[in-house]
């Protein structure tokens, strides 16, 4: 997991190359592209990003004529289920060319629908119907990133520059056996929550597939159920030694003290 330092140091250089060129490209939002590359490279540090500058997992396909690289990856044919292959990736010379090669690939007639989305979801939304993904929760992991870290900012094209946003409070990286984009199951009934322990949601404010897990209490607020299968998209660990763990509908409280309740 990148620290904090990484992650502003990768806002700061992809986003305005993002923004520059969506805003270029005709598009009415940078800031789900922005999440798009935070999320598919892992911060940049992934082999594919780091090595190649292939910042949005893509694949060559048969149109494909410069540089490439084959390496592993795990697709979601089936929801719930992670199937590894191998296949072979377009690889790039710097930052600002693999940007420019994230535009060049939408350009396809299937994503035509990209350039009137107006919303960093609805964004989100069309790319994810469109095929460019197979992640179940491909939307939602991207919203809560650009809710985290205020990445709206940067769709405001009539700013001359935009200052990098502050990232919402989050507690430190955590080291723990619970990682991104794994499935684990709840052995207790568990609130779920904005942030890591922080205000409680509502049953409407889950996803929909949350909801189907969930049970409001008396004021309200959402439940987990116990035995519910969760895909984790980011755990964190706080000072006091407490892990909390993002999911698609929010976050929920996998360890505390030596209780833990995800397992």
């Amino acid at each position: 997991m990148a620290t904090q330092k990484q992650q502003k140091e990768f806002i700061e250089k992809i986003a305005p190359l993002i923004r520059e060129e969506a805003k270029k490209r005709g598009y009415l939002v940078a800031s789900p592209i922005i999440a798009q590359a935070i999320c598919e490279s892992g911060w940049g540090l992934s082999t594919l990003a780091s090595k190649y500058h292939n910042y949005f997992g893509l694949k060559c396909g048969s149109s494909w004529k410069g540089a490439s690289v084959n390496m592993a990856t795990k697709e979601e044919y089936t929801a719930g289920t992670l199937t590894s292959i191998r296949d072979n990736f377009r690889a790039y010379s710097d930052m600002k060319a693999g940007v420019a090669g994230y535009f060049d690939f939408i350009q396809y007639s299937r994503y035509a629908n990209l350039k009137t989305a107006s919303t960093p979801r609805e964004y989100l939304e069309r790319i994810k119907a469109d095929g460019y993904a197979t992640s179940s929760t491909y939307v939602n992991t991207n919203m809560n990133i650009v809710t985290n870290y205020n990445l709206t900012v940067y769709d405001d094209f009539t700013a001359a520059a935009v200052a990098t946003p502050t990232p919402a409070p989050a507690a430190t990286t955590d080291n723990s056996k619970y990682k991104a984009g794994k499935n684990y199951v709840t052995t207790v009934n568990l609130y779920v929550r904005k942030a890591p322990n922080g205000a409680k949601k509502t049953l409407k404010e889950l996803t929909a597939d949350g909801r189907k897990h969930a049970y409001a209490d008396k004021q309200g607020k959402a439940i987990l159920k116990k035995n519910t299968t969760i895909t984790c998209n980011r755990a964190e660990l706080e000072t006091n030694g407490d892990i909390w763990l993002q999911i698609p509908s929010g976050w929920i409280c996998a360890k505390q003290g030596k209780e833990t309740y995800v397992k």
